[in-house]
């Protein structure tokens, strides 16, 4: 029977930071152009979350029926670990996905902006089809494509929209930051298991990437995340030095790329790699709040 921490390990927290950060920089340009609304912004915080806890879950046990968790190097799987009943853990992933639905649908209800339904089929369908179905997309080396869109763009200019019914054109410079931060997080994680995915059919971006270009292209999406801070914070013209509210999760990602590119006998691989998955996760979670206190604090000065 899988114990609490087993479940914890299931949900995969260190992910999380994925569903969350972006909500609050969405979040953080609602207050910089026209106020919260605290109530949609909350609800976004849910729906992401059981979005991105479903997608874990509904991935181990498509992952752990198919086989692909038999020989992981990361922590042991609920389904390929053993820990309880595939089917358990399939009815713990519809469920979540279904509590997302309701929420989703009362948010909907809340802008009365119906078409989001479309948006929201996108993003279930999306969650499932990662590993689940016939042909994963997450198989077919296209993760990266599907947590970009749901993940960074979605997720952050989603939270955006439903309070202001517009996206301002900071507001896709946060949604692709975000989108490439959570990249690299699901880059690093496929690093650690190439080994494992490539005997197994699996072939993720890191797979056809190979391991060197795979970690080169880790450094290049959170380049690429930490440039747009720049840019959005020039696009607030005299308060661009509100861009050192960026400095600590700079450093951590600057860390991050260090120990991600080194070589030799200090060159990290398999379950050492597991650090810098969850420095990761805190890269993007420092990077949207920044985002968040950047455009709060330009909103008041």
């Amino acid at each position: 029977m899988a114990t609490l921490n087993d479940w914890v390990e299931g949900v995969r927290a260190r992910t999380l930071p994925a569903s969350v950060a972006p909500v609050f920089a969405g979040t953080g340009i609602v207050l910089w152009d026209d106020g919260v609304n605290w109530a949609r912004a909350g609800l976004c915080l849910v729906i992401a979350l059981a979005l991105q806890i479903g997608v874990n879950l509904s991935n181990d046990y498509s992952d752990g029926v198919r086989g692909t968790d038999d020989f992981r190097s990361g922590p042991p799987r609920l389904t390929g670990g053993g820990k309880t009943s595939p089917k358990v853990v399939l009815a713990a992933a519809l469920g979540t996905y279904a509590f997302a639905a309701l929420i989703g649908i009362w948010l909907i209800a809340l802008t009365g902006e119906w078409w989001l339904l479309i948006l929201g089929v996108a993003a279930l369908a999306g969650a499932w089809f990662y590993t689940g179905g016939k042909h994963p997309y997450g198989y077919a080396g296209l993760g990266e494509v599907g947590v970009f869109i749901f993940f960074g763009l979605m997720s952050t200019c989603g939270t955006i929209y439903v309070q202001l019914l517009g996206v301002p054109a900071v507001g896709w410079m946060a949604g692709c930051a975000m989108g490439l931060i959570a990249c690299s997080l699901l880059m690093i994680n496929n690093i650690r298991d190439i080994p494992t995915d490539a005997v197994t059919g699996k072939h993720t971006l890191a797979v056809r990437l190979g391991d060197r270009d795979a970690r080169l292209a880790y450094v290049v999406l959170l380049a690429e995340a930490f440039a747009l801070a720049l840019v959005m914070c020039v696009a607030l013209g005299r308060l661009i030095y509100l861009c050192l509210l960026f400095v600590p999760s700079l450093l951590i990602a600057v860390r991050c790329v260090r120990r991600i590119l080194a070589r030799g006998k200090e060159k990290l691989e398999g379950r050492a790699l597991i650090p810098i998955l969850r420095d990761t996760g805190f890269v993007e979670l420092l990077y949207g709040l920044a985002v968040f206190g950047v455009f709060a604090l330009a909103s008041f000065l």
